[in-house]
């Protein structure tokens, strides 16, 4: 029985093998500052969302420990000689890491709704949410960049987990402002909600991602999307399912 095909195809030629080797470079240390700062983002958002009892903290918190795991799913995946033989199993820890997330975000939320627990005022929350929300934008589209350009789908997955994280942000802060000025301490976990979805909606981005197998990281193609798209392939690159 043939052994089965790469999921993406590796062709270096010429002058553009040294840009492969340039994006692969820039895309490892992307991942490497992402891994980095979530790790830290984590640990004070789920110490801080204890304290406070905010579910929207913790469930960011959490979201930062799934971040983490995508990046390091991608960083093992660029280790290789051939990225493209480690795409699939890198997109499949992305888009299990992203339900996992949305399934205990959403039942924690729900949780917090039917008790009525009532967050309490939470200024290391406030101030992380603020510094997420400018540092992730610059991190996830360079990251998007990069991955485009080389093809990969999971470096472009990677960084819309990176993105996520900046819409969370906005999410956390205004959840966490609004319950801080007015007392609405139902809008902690309404916001929990949202990021649940949003995560939901990003692992099956990610899982389609996973079944493309046309997405070109090929050294001739390099400077054009392909077949790679942002959520994972081109309309008119292959289907996915």
């Amino acid at each position: 029985m043939a052994s089965p095909l790469p999921i993406v195809p590796i062709v270096v030629d010429g002058p553009q093998a040294a840009r492969r080797a340039v994006l692969i470079r820039r895309i490892r240390w992307l991942v490497a500052a992402t891994i980095t700062y979530n790790v830290v983002e984590a640990i004070v958002a789920i110490v801080a969302g204890t304290i406070a009892s905010s579910t929207a903290l913790i469930g960011f918190g959490l979201d930062s420990i799934v971040e983490v795991a995508s990046a390091a799913a991608v960083a093992w995946q660029f280790t290789a000689a051939d990225p493209g033989r480690r795409e699939r199993t890198a997109l499949r820890v992305i888009a299990v890491s992203f339900f996992g997330l949305a399934a205990y975000v959403s039942v924690e939320s729900l949780r917090a709704l039917f008790a009525g627990t009532q967050p309490e005022h939470s200024t290391v929350g406030l101030a992380l949410a603020a510094l997420s929300l400018a540092i992730m934008p610059i991190l996830s589209l360079t990251q998007r960049r990069a991955g485009r350009e080389l093809g990969s789908v999971s470096a472009v997955a990677d960084s819309k987990q990176t993105l996520l994280c900046t819409y969370l942000s906005a999410v956390l802060l205004v959840g966490l402002a609004v319950n801080s000025l007015f007392g609405w301490w139902w809008a902690d976990p309404i916001a929990a909600l949202v990021i649940a979805a949003v995560a939901v909606r990003e692992g099956w981005d990610a899982a389609r991602g996973r079944a493309c197998s046309c997405t070109p990281v090929i050294a001739g193609q390099l400077g054009s999307t392909g077949g790679c798209a942002d959520d994972g392939c081109a309309d008119d690159g292959c289907a996915s399912s």
